[in-house]
């Protein structure tokens, strides 16, 4: 290792620069009759939730450890400048600067953002129906909004149901708390109301007079549902919704036909819903079905009906029922579309004519359209079945998106496909005429031929046997002889699953003779709902082993050897980068790691973080349960690493993440670097000004991507 030396002339132009060495602060903790010890824990600022609020709050014994790690890695990294600044540049010109969305059409208009060359943010806009881009009225300018500000990102925005009015949430510190604005869309200028600390999304009554928001706790969980009156003070919202259990968070959203503004209380296994009537917003909400544990739903509607998506009575990958609007409890429910195991209905949406469902079955999405036969439910006479097709793809592997709009009367939907060398294609669709109508091609200003390029989708064995899907994408011309540099990318939680999708700033890696592989690891719910479950609890180890069986069945089918495959992932993607770290530190020559829940113990033991108790069905409470406990201690990042050859790491951070905190990857670099037997690098990047999602502009997320990639590129040796 190289020899160290101190925080301060780490941080001065030292050469050859010398990492910094965090202070060893040990501090025990006993939980379940077990000692913990935990060295850096002086890492975690005391006054976290002001450094949220106020970054400059930071202890300055932090802070300067923070900047030399800083300073480090940039030293390391000084020799890939020209290098980052060749792919930023090929990365943006991939980019069309003046791009915007195809409008959506709502009444009147057509709403849609856009961006203009040399933005970093987006324009939200308006066209009349019908009308030409020419036409465009401009509400709302991200770029005049940001100018001035490190960060800025624009979280929930919505348009009143009259068009006069929007609502829009934004955030210029990285730490997801919104303040709304209100503007009239008539005069161009905001409303003197003014709502901090906001959470989530918007959603407007029908006159355009109520606003519903969602406000945090102290410790920045949304919690409380309130409703705000246009023109009266904030001090007079009144608090619709209050959730008692810290357990839960609680979102917003409308059925798709506008009468039901949805109050939607969940964890990771367990849902509620409250409607509140759109027409009568000082009613107040009213229940569909009391939670009990596991059972997930959400609803629309259509007339006298609620729709509603549930796992109930053992449907594992869900089914769709009706009940009466009037009577909706579970003894109502009368099934129109069953269960069927292996095809996970992921959503469901209702028009006047048309119920859509989005799902997903042998790894690949497909959007199912079955006519709405009779308002009058009597078992299954709901839906006609005999006209129910699908919209489906050809491709090994691809991505699909469904959009429903903003209106109910209509038969069109909008989709969007893509695949790893399909740039997105944005499609309109008649339900009745089953027309496909092509409305926008990703342009690729500087070029680009799918042709050039390959998709394949291999299936790895998993340790247990299950066959793990593995997405690549490479060039026709890169050898599969072994020889080849491997970025692995994986995430495999919370039942996300990993889309198939285009991206234009890969293909900076693809075209330097890497492989670019996603491994669909169980966590996901890319071969259904067991999928995840089988990553998760105390079966969440699956997903690592996963991850490194994809790894080495990559190396077995030729398209890499074992000590070039580089790594990545991010948040709970990034605990998979540290897990397999510690489980399979040769079959890697790198990790990337971005902001990575590394801490995993500490942090689910500590109930006053933000997300720990929401988080408890998903990990284990390690404070309730000493099985819990003892398992997550065994596979938690940092409190298993250990003195042995790591590959090079780097770490990415946010100061102000609320997600992630930013101790997690301090703490994790700091016990590797003391730990680490190999001369491998050992780098921590935190973003001083952003959050969990890293930069907030366009470009800016490039550069950061750029740096990520040059990073990769260095220690492959690959020449840029």
């Amino acid at each position: 290792m190289t020899a160290p030396t101190t925080m301060s002339a780490a941080a001065e132009d030292v050469t050859p620069p010398s990492p910094p060495i965090a202070r060893r602060l040990p501090v025990v903790s006993t939980y379940h009759g077990v000692a913990l010890t935990d060295d850096y824990a002086w890492l975690r600022a005391g006054n976290w939730q002001e450094v949220m609020r106020k970054p400059q709050m930071l202890a300055a014994d932090i802070r300067t450890h923070l900047e030399a790690e800083n300073a480090y890695t940039q030293a390391q990294m000084a020799d890939t400048q020209a290098l980052q600044e060749a792919l930023f540049q090929e990365m943006k010109a991939r980019l069309k600067e003046d791009d915007s969305q195809v409008p959506q059409p709502h009444g009147p208009w057509e709403y849609f953002p856009r961006f203009v060359k040399g933005g970093q943010y987006a324009q939200i806009c308006r066209i009349p129906r019908g009308g030409s881009a020419d036409e465009a009225q401009v509400l709302l300018d991200g770029n005049k909004e940001a100018e001035g500000k490190t960060y800025w990102d624009l979280g929930a925005v919505t348009h009143s149901r009259d068009h006069g009015l929007l609502a829009y949430a934004m955030d210029d510190k990285g730490s997801e708390l919104y303040t709304v604005r209100i503007r009239d869309l008539a005069t161009g200028e905001n409303l003197p109301d003014e709502i901090p600390d906001t959470h989530g999304s918007l959603e407007w009554s029908s006159d355009g007079r109520t606003l519903f928001y969602i406000k945090v706790d102290e410790h920045q969980r949304p919690l409380f549902v309130y409703s705000h009156v246009l023109g009266t003070p904030i001090s007079d919202d009144k608090l619709v919704y209050e959730e008692k259990d810290a357990g839960f968070f609680v979102g917003l959203s409308a059925t798709q036909s506008q009468k039901f503004i949805v109050i939607d209380i969940h964890d990771h296994e367990t849902s509620e819903v409250h409607l509140i009537d759109a027409d009568a917003p000082e009613a107040g909400p009213r229940v569909v079905t009391p939670r009990r544990v596991g059972h997930q739903y959400n609803v629309e509607h259509h007339g006298p009906h609620l729709i509603i998506t549930t796992n109930s009575e053992g449907a594992e990958d869900f089914r769709v029922v009706a009940a009466p609007t009037s009577a909706p409890r579970e003894d109502n429910w009368r099934e129109i579309v069953p269960h069927k195991p292996g095809r996970l209905i992921l959503d469901a949406s209702v028009f006047r004519n048309f119920m859509t469902r989005l799902e997903r079955e042998d790894s690949l999405p497909r959007i199912v359209v079955t006519p709405i036969k009779s308002t009058e439910v009597v078992h299954d006479e709901f839906l006609d079945l005999t006209g129910e097709h699908t919209i489906a793809f050809e491709e090994e592997a691809y991505a699909l998106g469904l959009s429903s709009g903003y209106e109910f009367d209509t038969n069109r939907i909008r989709f969007t496909y893509s695949s790893m060398t399909t740039p997105a294609e944005t499609y309109d669709y008649d339900m009745a005429t089953r027309e496909r109508t092509l409305r926008k091609r990703q342009e690729i200003p500087s070029g680009h031929n799918p042709a050039d390029y390959v998709t394949r989708r291999l299936l790895a064995p998993a340790k247990d046997g299950a066959l793990v899907p593995v997405t690549l994408l490479y060039k026709k011309t890169t050898a599969l002889d072994g020889s080849a540099p491997l970025f692995l990318y994986g995430y495999g939680a919370y039942g996300i699953a990993m889309p198939a999708s285009f991206s234009t700033a890969r293909l900076s890696l693809v075209d330097r003779g890497f492989i670019f592989a996603i491994a669909h690891v169980r966590g996901g719910k890319d071969k259904g709902y067991r999928w995840y479950t089988y990553g998760k609890m105390k079966k969440k180890k699956n997903t690592f082993t996963d991850f490194i069986a994809a790894g080495e069945h990559l190396i077995a089918e030729r398209f890499t050897t074992r000590g070039r495959i580089v790594a990545n992932g991010g948040s709970a993607g990034g605990m998979l980068m540290g897990a397999i770290a510690n489980m399979a530190p040769d079959l890697f020559l790198a990790i990337i790691a971005d902001v990575p829940f590394v801490d995993v113990l500490n942090t689910m033991l500590d109930k006053d973080l933000p997300l720990t108790p929401p988080e408890w069905p998903e990990w284990g409470n390690p404070l309730a349960s000493k099985e819990d406990f003892d398992y997550i201690r065994s596979y938690s990042p940092y409190d298993n690493v250990e003195a042995k050859s790591y590959p090079h790491i780097l770490a990415l951070a946010g100061l102000t993440d609320p997600r992630v905190t930013y101790w997690e990857p301090a703490k994790w670099i700091a016990k590797l670097r003391a730990k680490n037997t190999s001369d491998n690098l050992v780098l921590l990047k935190t973003n001083m000004g952003a959050g969990h999602g890293g930069a907030s502009g366009r470009f800016d997320g490039l550069k950061d991507t750029a740096f990520n990639y040059a990073f990769a590129l260095k220690v492959a040796g690959v020449e840029g």
